[in-house]
């Protein structure tokens, strides 16, 4: 039995729930549960895109993350390889740590700091620009390579500028082909 007082405009949006319908347990009373995400503010419901916190939680967090594991599984084949026949068992499991968590760290913290500088940009061009699109994610891709090479000179933050703005532009054209041509 649904409830009446739900607006009938809103049920289209929602499921029954019985709790105990594995039970089978007869119950007077289904709930009805939305089937669409629910908001707690109705700003929230009208955004198109994450707000600048949300991407700097997320670019920052993703990068760090994935380059600790990459610079981690990197770093422990490198101890791995280091490792010399004479050494002690204790010695060799202290080299593969030792160099799996510094070339975790290493990595880690630059891919963090790329999300870092991305998220800022790419937030930033969104407030200028008022629209969310792939130009954006180009220049924050661009600048966030010039950026971060800039104190290597000129020549090497143009070249990363260029490498950074490509990827980017390539990542959201890539991510945009898939929403197409894969319904999730």
């Amino acid at each position: 039995m649904a409830d009446s007082s739900i607006n009938p405009k809103d049920q289209q949006n929602t499921r029954l729930y019985h709790p105990y319908q594995h039970l089978n347990i007869p119950v007077d009373k289904l709930y009805n549960l939305p089937t669409s995400p629910e908001h707690l503010f109705p700003e929230e419901a009208s955004r198109k895109h994450r707000s600048w916190g949300d991407n700097l939680q997320y670019y920052t967090g993703t990068g760090y993350l994935s380059g600790a594991i990459i610079g981690g599984v990197k770093g422990t084949v490198e101890g791995l390889k280091a490792a010399e026949s004479g050494e002690s068992l204790k010695l060799r499991v202290n080299r593969v740590l030792n160099s799996g968590g510094q070339g975790g760290r290493r990595l880690g913290n630059s891919l963090g700091v790329l999300g870092l500088i991305f998220a800022g940009l790419e937030s930033g061009m969104i407030h200028l620009r008022d629209t969310d699109d792939l130009v954006n994610s180009a220049v924050a891709g661009l600048g966030t390579g010039a950026i971060y090479k800039a104190a290597a000179g000129p020549r090497s933050a143009a070249i990363a500028g260029a490498i950074g703005g490509i990827a980017a532009a390539v990542a959201v054209a890539g991510k945009q082909a898939l929403k197409r041509h894969i319904p999730i």
